[in-house]
């Protein structure tokens, strides 16, 4: 069914965010139509025809809601959502706490014999498949990876472990021969020679990786999601056309687009939030993704000051060449979001927005300048960022931009700079659950006990609801039917409760993608689907 036809609905007796007063929330054709006063009425008594104005339900199908609380549905404005997917089926290194940790997990990994971690390779040599690992952190670890240490626990098992920020991998020999690549001693691969390798650790039936990304989609429905911005590495259109075709409907996806394919996308006349033919409403052409530096944890993000090690990361694009690419971006009608996370590639990126007279995205924004946060606001631009982040690397973040992390992840100095906030995951960095994303965006810490880590730069939950929703505060009259209802009041729950938020149901264009213990006026369980 495309997600622009399902039939008319009334969902009954919910509560807008902060309200005690039920209202019913009518649906045809996709969009929220009218919103009227709840009839006082038990479940199973609705009448026919209710509300005010004198509208009628006839012919509507009616779902109680039972006075559950109502938003608009959530978004995760940064996802790689195959990596995602495959993270769940691979080796956890997560909790590892050195790089001799990690390597007792693949050790014992390998001695349980393979499973659904290890990548099937056509010729293996007789070494059986890769073992794949994801989720290292050696930024806070103490001692460091190294190729030997790495064979030592694989016995000519190749192996290939990923670390959570997706910008290194550590090999060993075996792994290294078998993808054709150099290491030296340390065993790792920084930027763009890990992402090549990722992508071939990637290289599985397709059937295999759609059946995971179905269910990753299944779980993120079942937490309010209704959209996710996909940047995977890949020419990413023609896979969710697949995909869909395929049966796929949990989620919208607008799907990125990296330089390398900017000429293709022009060609095919192409253009951010473009809906695709095929696509079955759901699939547009997403922004235009470039990166231009590293990460924290490999400790090439690209910063004024240098890191105690040395260095001060990498400038992977240029100013001047950046420029070109948003001339270029502008041209073929597509929205620039340019990855940055140090503070001197912000620092480059806003000069470039700036030099271009475009205005777009900054991804992630983690460490920016004092004197850069006004023109964040001045220019229009979206800070896209993964507020989980600031809790997984306060850690990274201490050590490495010491007294300076009053502006790393700066939630609240962006958004009082005038910026738009979009908030994500980046999946598989942090996990593809808004709810934690909010919670780490509020609190500024986890459920470990931890103090909170800069506090200052929290923000409200309202205004983490509505980073979260692409600007929707609460249901009005002509939005589109895409809504999460809530099993709580997402504004007057203990913070504990609203990190784990219970979701009721989910729906797109008014259709459930999920839906948990609802009955509608036939007394039938709604279902996911329907």
């Amino acid at each position: 069914m495309p997600v622009s036809a399902a039939p008319e609905l009334v969902l009954a007796s919910v509560r807008q965010p902060g309200e005690t007063d039920c209202s019913d929330i009518h649906i045809a054709n996709g969009v929220v139509t009218r919103i009227s006063a709840a009839e006082q009425q038990p479940a199973g008594a609705r009448p026919a025809a209710a509300g005010t104005g004198g509208a009628s339900m006839a012919g509507a199908r009616i779902v109680d809601c039972g006075g559950r609380n109502i938003i608009p549905g959530l978004w995760d404005e940064h996802v790689h959502m195959t990596q995602w997917a495959m993270a769940a089926n691979r080796i956890d290194l997560s909790h590892a706490t050195s790089a001799r940790d990690a390597v007792d997990v693949v050790r014992s990994r390998i001695e349980e014999g393979p499973g659904g971690n290890r990548r099937k390779d056509e010729n293996d040599g007789g070494a059986g498949p890769t073992l794949v690992g994801v989720g290292f952190r050696d930024a806070v670890w103490a001692d460091v990876p190294s190729l030997a240490m790495l064979d030592a626990a694989t016995h000519g098992v190749p192996a290939a472990l990923i670390s959570h920020d997706l910008h290194c991998v550590w090999l060993n020999s075996a792994a290294a021969r078998r993808y054709g690549v150099e290491v030296d001693a340390g065993g790792l691969l920084r930027e763009d020679a890990a992402f090549a390798l990722t992508r071939e650790l990637g290289r599985l039936p397709d059937s295999v990786v759609d059946a995971w990304v179905g269910d990753a989609a299944r779980k993120a429905a079942a937490r309010g999601v209704v959209g996710i911005v996909d940047f995977e590495m890949t020419w990413n259109r023609d896979v969710w056309l697949r995909r869909i075709t395929g049966g796929f409907g949990s989620l919208r996806v607008e799907a990125g687009v990296y330089p390398e394919h900017l000429d293709r996308a022009r060609l095919e006349a192409m253009r951010t939030g473009q809906e695709i033919p095929g696509g079955n409403g759901l699939l547009r052409v997403g922004p235009l993704k470039v990166l231009i530096d590293g990460s924290l944890n490999t400790r090439t993000a690209y910063c004024v000051d240098p890191y105690p090690y040395g260095g001060r990361g990498l400038l992977t694009v240029s100013e001047p060449e950046l420029l070109a690419l948003l001339a270029r971006a502008r041209e073929a009608g597509f929205v620039p979001a340019v990855h940055a996370i140090g503070d001197a590639a912000n620092q480059v990126a806003l000069n470039a927005f700036e030099a271009a007279s475009i205005t777009g995205r900054i991804e992630h924004a983690q460490f920016v300048r004092q004197e850069d946060f006004a023109r964040f606001g001045r220019l229009g631009l979206t800070a896209s960022v993964q507020p989980a982040h600031a809790l997984d690397d306060r850690d990274a973040a201490d050590a490495n931009w010491g007294d300076r992390t009053d502006r790393a992840f700066p939630l609240r100095s962006l958004l009082a700079a005038g910026a738009t906030l979009a908030l994500g995951s980046d999946a598989p960095v942090a996990p593809l659950d808004p709810w934690t994303a909010m919670s780490a965006a509020t609190t500024r810490s986890g459920l470990d006990g931890r103090a909170p880590w800069h506090p200052e730069q929290a923000i409200t939950r309202k205004e983490a609801l509505a980073a979260s929703a692409r600007g929707r505060s609460r249901i009005r009259v002509g939005d589109p039917a895409d809504i999460a209802v809530l099993d709580a009041d997402p504004l007057g729950v203990p913070d504990e409760v609203f990190a784990s938020m219970p979701v009721a149901a989910t729906l797109i264009a008014g259709r459930f993608t999920f839906a948990d213990g609802l009955t509608d006026d036939g007394g039938g369980t709604v279902a996911s689907g329907s």
